[in-house]
């Protein structure tokens, strides 16, 4: 007798909820990612000393525009050319007095190979998220995730914070 699978392929893969990874923030305070459930998420791997790191200007200014639905996360990476050297007070000086970041940012953590972060295991894997499987390129590149979170799409470092292949999903 043939058993058949009444599930869908997507139903198959043992996608996981973004809500339950842990993480810190820079004080090593946890950060309970289920509070941001109704809002859309942009993760973004960043560095003080990169090319790109004057795209915290426009992440600054699209948290400020659209926080009542969105909350960006700043995840501090050193993998890059070693361009996120700092300590977390380091790190969290410089964002704030060079460019008055008030949206969240996260601990120092890996972002790819064999010790990546629970949180990038999820965000760049198909097993995980349910949708699609990438990798990180550099610095400064974006995950949006949806109000229910779901994997919406992710964007290279060359995709600027206000660039409308981010900012549609806000409207």
């Amino acid at each position: 007798m043939l058993a058949f699978n009444s599930k869908s392929p997507l139903e198959n893969m043992s996608s996981e909820s973004i809500y339950d990874i842990d993480i810190n923030n820079l004080a090593g305070e946890p950060i309970k990612l289920n509070d941001f459930k109704g809002k859309y998420l942009l993760f973004v791997n960043v560095a003080s000393e990169c090319g790109f790191t004057g795209q915290y200007d426009d992440l600054q200014k699209l948290y400020e525009i659209h926080k009542d639905k969105l909350m960006v996360i700043g995840v501090p990476c050193n993998q890059f050319g070693s361009q996120e050297p700092g300590s977390a007070k380091e790190i969290q000086s410089f964002c704030r007095a060079n460019y008055r970041v008030s949206f969240l940012m996260t601990e120092k953590i890996t972002v790819k190979g064999k010790n990546k972060h629970p949180l990038y295991q999820w965000l760049t894997e198909e097993t995980k998220n349910g949708k699609t499987s990438t990798s990180v390129k550099w610095n400064f590149q974006k995950y949006l995730i949806g109000k229910n979170g779901e994997f919406i799409d992710y964007y290279y470092s060359l995709t600027k914070p206000l660039n409308s292949k981010i900012t549609k999903h806000l409207k």
